[in-house]
């Protein structure tokens, strides 16, 4: 790796076997190397992605989905296939390629198989190799599995381009919630209510889904298994606000808004919707809980003191204290997987825009959105390295996606109607 040491630090580790999936690929270099991906100054690693060998327009498709799964990371860039003809063979120092990915497949009456190596270009050997089998209709899912497993490789840990977002538009005329993969490659409607539909969470398991819905009269909250594509069960009918739930880590329990008592307040609820403890009876409104990912902290927005703030809760001892101190609006909380951010919508200047900040310091909050519209609802990766947002310009409101830091812009689904309330979670394994 000659031509990066001057752009990337590598973490030394173990050597350890490569773990395939299905059988070995000869020849893989059996030590792992990680680049760090997190400073601002590095240059993107140069990635050729030539056509798997097989039939060229098929191997022409998978080629260009991964090379599409490998950029949505942010920290790689994909030569131009122009540049070497699509074709395996290239002078790839010349062309300042610092990977090369060699892929092929085959397909037989008993299915089919995706291979992939990495070779890496200074020093002229592979580092890494994975195969897959599965069915031809799984063809796309196992191209994303091999991105992932090279995002790993490159990174420590496993890519996203299998994770899902859900969010709410309006196409049909009424707003109902949605599921699609974070490449925008299928957009499935879950909801059928003809009827306002808010806020859809994931669970933990990735395979149900709760929001909350006005199609009875009331803001009732229900779950959907998304396995049934049916809607499964209302979980709270309760009078008034029926709200927003964030789902415990381990998926034991949830923590939502209900407004049965008058004011807004959080109540911890078990997944059938049964009370276990109100946790909030302050007067004013008490929404948005978010859990950090150890379970034993909540972010959540209160107006107690005067305007909506941000605020933590201790689950253990129930204290609370104020987060946010800049701006007269902070909503919407986030919490990194990773632990060490805190995302959420603040007003500035007009405008609501995405803000940062550090769970343990105050001081920390960063603007990371600027410009036109307002930019709310943020989401992580599941990764905790990209925020997901929707964001709002002229008549059109959409999502969009960032790096954490705010690099990396970009419209994540170009979609008809409007799009809100995105939240990213995991692969449906």
């Amino acid at each position: 790796m000659k031509a990066m040491i001057n752009s990337f630090r590598f973490l030394s580790c173990l050597a350890a076997l490569l773990a395939l999936l299905s059988g070995g690929v000869t020849g893989a270099h059996a030590e792992r190397f990680y680049l760090d991906i997190t400073a601002q100054d590095v240059r993107k690693v140069m990635v050729a992605v030539p056509w798997f060998s097989g039939d060229a327009a098929q191997g022409k498709q998978m080629a260009e989905l991964l090379a599409k799964a490998l950029e949505f990371h942010g920290f790689i860039q994909v030569v131009d296939p122009a540049r070497h003809g699509g074709g395996s063979e290239a002078d790839w120092r010349s062309l300042g390629v610092d990977y090369v990915i060699i892929g092929r497949y085959e397909t037989a009456a008993s299915g089919m198989l995706v291979e992939g190596r990495l070779l890496d270009v200074a020093e002229d050997e592979v580092r890494f190799g994975r195969r897959f089998r599965g069915t031809i209709q799984q063809q796309d899912g196992m191209v994303l599995r091999l991105c992932d497993a090279i995002i790993e490789e490159f990174t420590g840990e496993p890519g996203i381009s299998r994770s899902r977002l859900a969010y709410v538009s309006d196409v049909t005329g009424r707003k109902e919630a949605y599921v699609a993969d974070a490449l925008g490659l299928g957009h499935r409607q879950i909801t059928r209510h003809k009827h306002l539909v808010v806020s859809p969470r994931f669970l933990p398991d990735g395979i149900h889904l709760s929001y909350s819905s006005y199609h009875t009269g009331n803001q009732n909250l229900y779950l959907t298994d998304l396995r049934q594509d049916k809607e499964t069960r209302a979980i709270s009918r309760r009078k008034g606000m029926n709200l927003a739930p964030a789902w415990s880590p381990d998926g034991r329990s949830m923590i939502m808004t209900l407004s049965k008592d008058g004011s807004p307040d959080l109540y911890l609820m078990d997944p059938q919707g049964n009370i276990k403890e109100r946790l909030t009876s302050n007067a004013g409104i008490n929404v948005s809980p978010s859990f950090s990912p150890d379970g034993g902290t909540i972010a959540f927005v209160s107006d107690r003191s005067g305007t909506p703030q941000v605020y933590l809760m201790n689950m253990a001892t129930r204290q609370t204290r104020r987060l946010t101190f800049e701006g007269r609006e902070n909503t919407e909380p986030a919490w990194s997987p990773k632990g060490d951010l805190i995302a959420f919508t603040g007003r500035k200047d007009g405008t609501y825009q995405i803000f940062t900040i550090n769970p343990n310091d105050p001081s920390s909050q960063r603007q990371i959105t600027t410009g036109w519209g307002d930019c709310e609802s943020p989401t992580w990766s599941p990764d905790g390295r990209q925020i997901a947002f929707s964001r709002r310009g002229g008549n059109r409101q959409q999502i969009w996606a960032m790096m954490k830091d705010g690099r990396e812009l970009r419209l994540l689904y170009n979609l008809k109607g409007n799009q809100s309330y995105p939240q990213w979670t995991g692969p449906m394994e």
